[in-house]
């Protein structure tokens, strides 16, 4: 059976539209949104949880980065970001317990300081859109593959390389980061993930182009 090809979708007011018409009477809906560095995923799902309203929570994967110093031990802190720099069984378990409404609490992360906050976020009690985003979530590598199949509805964003280069270039340079060290760590580090994760990617449900 052929996978059906995903929607292309114009902008978050249209992905907002399609989820609220998604939601069960009496259910928790699971949406990811999914992109690679620099696609913008963060700002659209913040923008789709404001646009769904006090029903959403927006839930970064962010907050399972592996600790700084547990990466250094591993000789990965230089690829911080990559898939194997998070801890993935600990994400699996949250998707499943807020579901199930085992818990109401997720890890946060504080980009300034590099470091995850334990209790970062609450699921409200009458929260019944669960939004998730990540750049691995529609990830299609041995552990990560798994994931999909609690999403009810998946967003991809599709951005070309070259404009992701730029993008990512320029994250390091609004850190304040000198030019020749932002270009550095940006394709030695995180245009690699970008293409480990366009290369790999899952079906989706929808896809926004050049956000």
């Amino acid at each position: 059976m052929s996978t059906p090809r995903p929607i292309i979708m114009k902008n978050a007011k249209e992905i907002s539209a399609a989820i609220a018409e998604m939601l069960p009477a009496d259910d928790r809906l699971l949406v990811a949104v999914a992109g690679a560095p620099g696609s913008g995923k963060s700002t659209i799902a913040a923008t789709i949880a404001d646009q769904l309203g006090a029903c959403c929570c927006l839930i970064p994967m962010d907050g399972f980065h592996l600790d700084n110093s547990v990466l250094e031990e591993r000789g990965l802190l230089p690829k911080k970001g990559a898939p194997e720099t998070f801890d993935l069984d600990g994400f699996k378990r949250l998707i499943v317990d807020l579901k199930q409404r085992k818990t109401n609490i997720f890890p946060g992360f504080d980009r300034a300081a590099d470091c995850v906050i334990a209790q970062g976020g609450i699921v409200p009690d009458d929260a019944r859109i669960l939004l998730f985003e990540g750049n691995y979530l529609l990830f299609d590598e041995a552990g990560w593959a798994s994931l999909a199949k609690h999403w009810d509805a998946s967003l991809w964003l599709d951005v070309p390389e070259e404009e992701l280069e730029k993008r990512l270039i320029q994250r390091w340079l609004d850190h304040g980061m000198p030019k020749e060290q932002a270009e550095l760590r940006a394709r030695g580090n995180d245009l690699v993930n970008a293409q480990r994760v366009m290369n790999n990617a899952l079906p989706s449900t929808w896809v926004i182009t050049n956000t």
